[in-house]
């Protein structure tokens, strides 16, 4: 992809601080946190969800979300978002200085009902409220859309009603729509289903990210698939680390570095440092004492071994 061919490029956006470590058994001090941030910073990411304004109890690995807010730099490019379920979580969101929110609800009605307690009209009726006063605040709000691609509950789910629910969100001023593959049950061709529908929706694909799950494997392909069909942003979790408390099965985000070394390899700009993006993999698993899922993070880990070994020789 050189020569008289326009290089393309992706925006990738990073959710490890937030849909990473929400699951995890291992509850991170801020340090940590604030440590994966700045790293990512460091490795290029310049769209970081660093984590949600939830009730403390339902998350507790997220419980310092005010005050980890707060302890981050500003940094020319970069911006920082956090997860808000409610008008609560966003006047949160606001009091410490946050200028980017996430609203969520799902495509399923069992799983809406799960995560957040509420039918979906019910939870649309909210995320309407939320955007509106984001909007008169100046706050931009992406919007996620869980199990567009199949629920854990009810199988799977009928792409008309994603469309639906991204065509009402996008009317309340969402800036952006993240269709999720909640627990890794899409398939490259399904993918293309649901993007394409959009499009002939009259949806503009520009403004519609994919947040997909690599559960049975099948998150590369599932991205190369929506980016064939026109996507260009898409959602990723450094090391692969992360997954829905309410959603069965829900392992694994696709791994950021993987996302961009694909992309990479392609001729595709991704603006990320692969060799810095993989030293913070290495470093957050570390952290949480354990491998994480994702490939080219330990690929990149193991080359800086063999390569010692070889100056040593």
């Amino acid at each position: 992809m050189t020569g008289s061919i326009p290089i393309q490029s992706v925006r990738l956006y990073e959710v490890s601080p937030r849909d990473g470590l929400q699951n995890e058994p291992e509850i991170l001090s801020i340090d940590a946190k604030r440590r994966l941030i700045l790293g990512l910073v460091g490795a290029g990411f310049r769209d970081i969800e660093v984590t949600s304004f939830v009730r403390p109890s339902w998350v507790p690995q997220l419980a310092d979300a005010a005050e980890l807010v707060r302890s981050l730099p500003a940094v020319q490019g970069v911006r920082y978002w956090g997860l808000v379920p409610n008008e609560r979580g966003l006047e949160r969101a606001i009091e410490c200085g946050l200028r980017n929110v996430a609203t969520v609800l799902s495509a399923s009605e069992t799983h809406n009902r799960k995560n957040v307690n509420r039918t979906r009209q019910e939870s649309l009726a909210a995320m309407r409220q939320v955007i509106a006063t984001a909007k008169d605040e100046g706050v931009a709000v992406r919007s996620y859309i869980s199990t567009v691609f199949g629920c854990p509950y009810e199988g799977a789910v009928a792409v008309r009603d994603s469309v639906a629910l991204a065509s009402q969100l996008f009317e309340a001023g969402a800036s952006e729509v993240a269709l999720g593959d909640t627990t890794g049950m899409g398939d490259p061709v399904l993918v293309q289903r649901v993007v394409g529908a959009m499009a002939a929706a009259g949806l503009p694909l520009s403004r519609i990210a994919l947040h997909l799950h690599d559960t049975k494997g099948t998150a590369l392909a599932n991205v190369l698939s929506g980016y064939l069909a026109g996507v260009r942003i898409f959602d990723g979790s450094i090391g692969g680390v992360g997954g829905c408390p309410y959603a069965p099965g829900a392992s694994g985000n696709a791994a950021s570095e993987d996302l961009a070394h694909m992309f990479q390899a392609m001729g595709i700009e991704t603006g990320i440092d692969l060799e810095r993006a993989s030293q913070v993999g290495v470093a957050l698993a570390d952290d949480l004492g354990r491998e994480l899922p994702g490939r080219y993070h330990r690929f990149w880990l193991g080359s800086q071994a063999r390569a010692r070994a070889t100056r040593s020789a």
